[in-house]
């Protein structure tokens, strides 16, 4: 999508989104968080558990947007050469964040290393979703959709484990004893992986469902209000849907069931819907440019904070506490409130990372990952 062209709030939206994720990944310290700024213990659904569908979100909006063009003058090998390229240099870099320490030779042993992850999940969902998006049409989409939500109910909940009924507990679904079988305890975060194979299926759903909302974006036989209405539509309906099979299939972010599929994706048509309506209907943008900024690299700014913040967490100053822990202690010597002086650190490190980002912003650098 040319400059001039752009969707303001598709934008804004993951600059948001991507400033929401730095800002939980960084607070002052883990014993002190507010609850909203914290996942779900297993099962339910806080607004931190927003954050990564609704980049995956993005991903399906962003791939309606690159590669509609590319169906009607034709695919050739380039096309997907470039998939697969971005796919692993986005796994690449989650393998970095993973496995990086500030002691020589700067990375893990192998036999240490967390295999899943964040970027290697949005790496693999993006090859997954943009092969089917070349190659299909939305009816077919819409039949994967629903046979992935269906399927992985079914095989989550029917598929007996040692003889016996799951029962989605931590270490009780199928999920966490494929991850086990496949990638041993040493390759995943503790004795369940949120990022794990068997629930990236589902992940691809939530991909599939902003490509839905991106078809409808660039529909020009729509008008804005049109289209404002289908987004706040399906937000409902997808929401009701989501909240019922929840009652059978509960909502849990480390499993992506499809029950936090539909209900993470109404959500995220609904505050869209608020964007565009602000954004792109009503032409007050003004507001986002900050977010616009922020998304403008947002993959390269995502695993700078990753970086920075491991580098932080591991070098020692002052005795023999972390940078981190020396930072977070004057600050909170300060604002003596424990929750807010940590939530107020993530604050300082989201304007520090927007610095970096308008820094390449101004000087027109984008960094395509």
């Amino acid at each position: 999508m040319s400059t001039s062209n752009r969707i303001l709030s598709v934008d804004i939206f993951r600059g948001l989104t991507i400033a929401a994720m730095i800002l939980v990944n960084n607070p002052g310290t883990w014993s002190q968080v507010y609850s909203p700024f914290l996942h779900a213990e297993w099962h339910g659904l806080t607004p931190t558990d927003l954050i990564f569908p609704f980049f995956l979100f993005i991903v399906g909006m962003s791939i309606t947007f690159a590669y509609t063009n590319k169906r009607k003058t034709g695919i050739d090998a380039s096309v997907y050469k470039k998939i697969v390229s971005r796919t692993v240099k986005l796994i690449i870099l989650g393998l970095i964040l993973a496995g990086f320490t500030i002691v020589f030779p700067f990375f893990k042993e192998l036999s240490d290393l967390r295999i899943p992850g964040v970027l290697q999940r949005i790496g693999v969902v993006f090859f997954i979703a943009s092969i089917l998006f070349l190659n299909v049409n939305w009816k077919v989409l819409l039949g994967i959709f629903i046979t992935i939500l269906i399927g992985y109910w079914i095989i989550m909940t029917q598929i007996l484990i040692n003889g016996e009924t799951p029962l989605l507990t931590k270490t009780s679904n199928l999920a966490t004893i494929v991850d086990q079988n496949i990638l041993t305890r040493a390759h995943m975060w503790r004795a369940y992986d949120p990022e794990g194979i068997l629930s990236t299926i589902p992940s691809i759903a939530t991909t599939i469902f902003g490509m839905f909302l991106g078809m409808i974006l660039i529909n020009k036989n729509k008008s804005q209000k049109e289209k404002l209405k289908t987004f706040i539509v399906i937000g409902v309906v997808a929401l009701l849907l989501g909240y019922l099979w929840s009652l059978i299939f509960p909502l849990n972010k480390a499993l992506w069931t499809s029950s936090f599929v539909l209900v993470t994706g109404g959500w995220a048509c609904l505050i869209y819907a608020l964007i565009y309506f602000i954004a792109d209907v009503l032409k007050h943008s003004s507001w986002g440019k900050p977010a616009i900024i922020f998304g403008s690299n947002a993959i390269t700014v995502f695993f700078l904070s990753g970086i920075i913040a491991r580098t932080f967490g591991l070098l020692k100053v002052s005795g023999n506490i972390s940078l981190h822990a020396y930072l977070y202690e004057n600050l909170s010597s300060i604002i003596t409130i424990p929750k807010l002086s940590s939530l107020i650190y993530a604050i300082f490190v989201i304007v520090f990372y927007y610095l970096i980002a308008l820094i390449l912003y101004k000087k027109k650098i984008f960094i395509k990952v």
